[in-house]
């Protein structure tokens, strides 16, 4: 898969350094990860999700339907992963978690191939950009048919609050 500006193992590796220091300080309740059952009433879609616990991080696999991407090309497919990512269920999921320290949404095509992810680790967003997401995730999924600068404005907010990957074989560079 390519990747963006900032490769995603960049990102694990401050947090797991962060961890680390967080992880040392006496005194500090450990918060264990919870399991893939008590994340999963947090993400709902009709199409279903599969959800699994990677570590401390939450991994829900969305399928795409091909005749979104035929319809939405690379613009709705790099959309995908956000529009999960920046919604009540994932800041709920956070404030419910302790032990979660992120959530990777992966959109997957019926072949099996990964087309999208973003990881938005624990503390990207804070109360006020939290409802900024939710409003340009839900904008994007009620006018993106209407108005594609919706779905551009959610990638290009996703892009810059998240560690993102995009399948070449799915998604061209630009």
């Amino acid at each position: 898969m390519k990747s963006n500006r900032r490769p995603l193992g960049s990102g694990v590796l401050t947090f797991l350094a962060l961890a680390l220091v967080i992880g040392c300080q006496p005194g500090q309740e450990e918060h264990p990860p919870p399991a893939a059952e008590e994340v999963e009433p947090h993400f709902t879609f009709a199409g279903g999700v599969s959800i699994e616990i990677s570590g401390n991080v939450a991994r829900v696999t969305v399928p795409f339907d091909p005749e979104e991407y035929a319809r939405g090309g690379d613009l709705w497919a790099k959309a995908m992963p956000y529009i999960f990512l920046f919604s009540p269920g994932s800041r709920d999921a956070f404030e419910a978690h302790p032990g979660l320290a992120g959530i990777r949404v992966l959109s997957q095509h019926p072949n099996g191939d990964i087309i999208a992810e973003a990881l938005l680790s624990r503390g990207n967003l804070n109360q006020l950009t939290w409802q900024r997401a939710i409003n340009i995730a839900g904008a994007a999924r009620q006018e993106g048919t209407d108005r594609p600068g919706t779905m551009q404005t959610l990638v290009e907010w996703g892009e810059d609050h998240t560690d993102f990957e995009y399948n070449p074989d799915y998604i061209g560079s630009a």
